[in-house]
C-alpha cells in the first residue's frame, strides 16, 4: 500500500509506507505529558538513520506561552550551539486580520538557549493546542553541522474572545561536531499539560 497508512496501523506495526522513491517511517518511541515540565528524548537518536523526525499532537499548555525544543551535543545540559530562522502567518477566526512575517524575535544567531517552535502566547483555553513535525538530519554526524526544521501549526491567544490559527515555520543547524544524542521539548512557562510527541526514524 503506498502512502502514509492510519494512525492505529501505525501504532501496532511501527512502520509507515511513503509514497513512492522515500523511505519508510520506522516508529521509535512515544511519549505523552501530563502537567510535564518537559518532554525529552535520550535514547533512540543515533546513527541508524540519517533523518528522524519528531510528530507532537495536541499539545496544551497550561498558560500562555511558546513551545520549543533544544538538543543535547554529548554532554548533561540542552545547550547545543544554534542558528536559526522563523517566519509565520497568521489569520484571526473573525476574519478582520491577516499577516505574514519574518520573527526575529524566534531567532537564533550562535544561541544556546532553547529555539522557538511555535511563538505565542499559545492559546490554553481547554480545545487549543498546536501540533506539527521536527525533522532532524545526521544527529550523530560528527563531521558536519546538524541541520533541523519545523513546521507548526496552532491557535494563537491575541487578547479577547477572538483567536487566531497561527502556522510556524523554523529551520536551523546546530553549529557542532559532536553527535547530537538528546532532543528536549517544552513550554516557555509553565508545563505542557497534555499532547503525545511521537519519534521515528526515516530508512534510507
Amino acid at each position: 500500500m503506498s502512502g502514509i497508512v492510519g494512525q492505529n496501523t501505525l501504532d501496532n506495526s511501527g512502520l509507515i509506507k511513503s509514497p513512492a522513491g522515500g523511505g519508510a517511517w520506522n516508529f521509535i518511541s512515544k511519549q505523552t505529558a501530563s502537567a510535564s515540565a518537559n518532554i525529552s528524548f535520550t535514547s533512540g537518536i543515533d546513527s541508524t538513520y540519517k533523518e528522524y523526525v519528531f510528530t507532537f499532537v495536541n499539545i496544551h499548555p497550561s498558560a500562555e506561552s511558546s513551545f520549543t525544543v533544544n538538543f543535547r551535543d554529548g554532554g548533561s545540559a540542552y545547550d547545543a550551539t544554534k542558528t536559526t530562522t522563523f517566519f509565520h502567518p497568521y489569520h484571526d477566526e473573525g476574519d478582520v486580520e491577516t499577516y505574514l512575517e519574518y520573527a526575529t524575535s524566534s531567532d537564533l544567531a550562535q544561541g544556546t538557549g532553547a529555539q522557538r517552535l511555535f511563538q505565542g502566547p499559545m492559546d490554553h483555553d481547554n480545545d487549543s493546542c498546536v501540533s506539527g513535525t521536527l525533522h532532524l538530519f545526521s544527529p550523530s554526524s560528527t563531521v558536519f553541522v546538524k541541520h533541523f526544521m519545523a513546521t507548526t501549526q496552532g491557535v494563537l491567544e491575541v487578547g479577547g474572545d477572538n483567536p487566531y490559527s497561527r502556522c510556524g515555520f523554523m529551520a536551523g543547524y546546530c553549529n557542532v561536531t559532536a553527535a547530537i544524542d538528546g532532543v528536549q521539548f517544552a513550554m516557555e512557562s509553565g508545563n505542557i499539560d497534555a499532547g503525545d510527541i511521537c519519534l521515528y526514524g526515516i530508512s534510507s
